[in-house]
């Protein structure tokens, strides 16, 4: 199945490891912008960036996913069969969660029904 991940930190990682050795094709991963941390303030690439990287999965930090038609034009093009999302950090808009022929799957960590 063609599919696009959307997370961005620790907990989202090992979704993304089931997901690619089960055999998808994870065709793009989108997480949120680097940003800088730490006392020197570095640039640190988000933990579910690392590892799509690792697999060499093209990876999209844009700023906002909401009212972003040129994002909205790359997950045209990508035709992802669904979507999974696990902790990605932003809500997403109707024309993204119509876009996929199977939906999207949201991964949550709360044991609330």
């Amino acid at each position: 199945m063609k599919l696009v991940y959307m997370g961005t930190p620790d907990f989202a990682v090992p979704a993304l490891v089931s997901l690619v050795e089960a055999g998808h094709e994870v065709a793009a991963v989108v997480t949120q912008p680097d940003k800088p941390k730490g006392r020197g303030k570095a640039v640190l690439m988000t933990p579910v960036k690392e590892k799509a990287l690792s697999y060499g999965i093209p990876v999209y930090q844009p700023a906002r996913v909401k009212k972003n038609e040129e994002f909205l034009n790359v997950l045209k093009e990508i035709q992802p069969d669904a979507i999974v999302v696990a902790a990605f950090g932003q809500i997403l808009p109707r024309e993204i969660l119509e876009l996929p022929k199977y939906g999207c799957v949201n991964i949550h960590a709360s044991l609330l029904p």
